[in-house]
């Protein structure tokens, strides 16, 4: 089931795949405007998965997987158009919650 994918691969396809459009990548407004309504839809479905309002007959059966799915797209349309390195600031924020967080939390114990 290893269909791993890095991240660097992931920013090079959706390149690849936006660069085929003379349209290109939207705007980092517009792209934002986007996020929060793919955040939204996310939202929606987590709600009838998991909270009190079950969906309508009539409305379209998607994912939780498919809705993460189109932010992660989004999401990466924005760091591409900004040239952002997405491996990158990772590892920026990784650093900064494995220092700034460090002893935040109660650590699970270690079996011996």
């Amino acid at each position: 089931m290893s269909n791993a994918k890095t991240m660097a691969a992931m920013q090079e396809e959706v390149d690849a795949y936006i660069g085929q459009f003379k349209e290109g990548y939207f705007s980092p407004l517009a792209m934002m405007a986007r996020l929060s309504e793919e955040l939204g839809e996310l939202a929606r479905e987590v709600n009838h998965y998991y909270g009190e309002k079950p969906k309508k007959a009539t409305e379209e059966e998607k994912t939780i997987e498919q809705e993460v799915g189109d932010m992660l797209f989004v999401l990466i349309c924005l760091a591409n158009s900004l040239h952002i390195d997405l491996e990158e600031a990772h590892g920026l924020v990784m650093h900064k919650f494995n220092t700034r967080d460090k002893d935040r939390w109660s650590r699970v114990e270690e079996e011996q």
